[in-house]
């Protein structure tokens, strides 16, 4: 699964690797961004224009709007089956934008982990492939949510954890991001493990553990 990641980057950063898209000036750095809390995405509605939506996705049928607590990841395979799912991913996807994120390890010989972070050689932000939704409540308010949607481990991941989120290429914004109705036999293709020469991993601090820390210090390699 994919349970914390980070967008530290700036608002400068972020334009020059999504130069198409329209960046708020102010966006401040997160560290250790979790569940339940708002995350930048760009939703196929048209606008290129990046957005905060709710991390944990709220079908529109949803009669409690707490089922986006279990619903902060989609699995690749089982999108198309899903009825959480399906609809919104042959009609609302999204990108989810990040810098890195975290998977805990198992310690050898204990039942303690140990968070890892993981980001790309290149330290440039990225985009997980995502699904989004708008709830409307009885008092006529809306929640946008989204979900991430994970995959097979790739050979870095899988000695870490067995699933990873799914980190699309550049050239699949365009399919992925497309206003109009797609099926699965479009989609699925896309929903690949990220490749492993191209990413890199360390251990830090358990500090990540809890939500409510969130500063540059999570992210240093253990002992830095």
């Amino acid at each position: 699964m994919c349970g914390r990641f980070t967008l530290t980057v700036d608002p400068g950063q972020l334009q020059e690797t999504f130069p198409w898209l329209s960046v708020p000036d102010e966006i401040s750095p997160r560290f250790n961004v979790a569940p339940s809390q708002p995350v930048a995405v760009v939703a196929n509605d048209g606008q290129n224009h990046l957005d905060f939506f709710v991390w944990g996705l709220i079908p529109s049928w949803a009669k409690d709007p707490r089922i986006g607590n279990r619903l902060i990841n989609a699995r690749a395979e089982t999108l198309a089956e899903k009825p959480s799912f399906r609809a919104a991913f042959r009609r609302r996807r999204c990108l989810v934008l990040a810098d890195g994120f975290y998977e805990w390890r198992h310690d050898p010989g204990q039942k303690s982990k140990t968070p890892q972070f993981i980001h790309l050689k290149s330290r440039r932000p990225f985009a997980f492939a995502g699904l989004w939704e708008i709830w409307h409540a009885s008092d006529g308010s809306e929640i946008r949510s989204c979900t991430i949607i994970t995959t097979q481990p790739n050979e870095l991941i899988e000695t870490i954890h067995n699933r990873m989120p799914v980190i699309l290429s550049p050239e699949a914004y365009p399919l992925w991001l497309s206003t109009e109705e797609k099926d699965s036999g479009e989609l699925t293709p896309l929903l690949l493990p990220y490749p492993a020469d191209l990413m890199a991993a360390y251990p830090v601090s358990r500090l990540v553990n809890s939500p409510h820390n969130d500063s540059p210090e999570i992210i240093l390699p253990v002992g830095a």
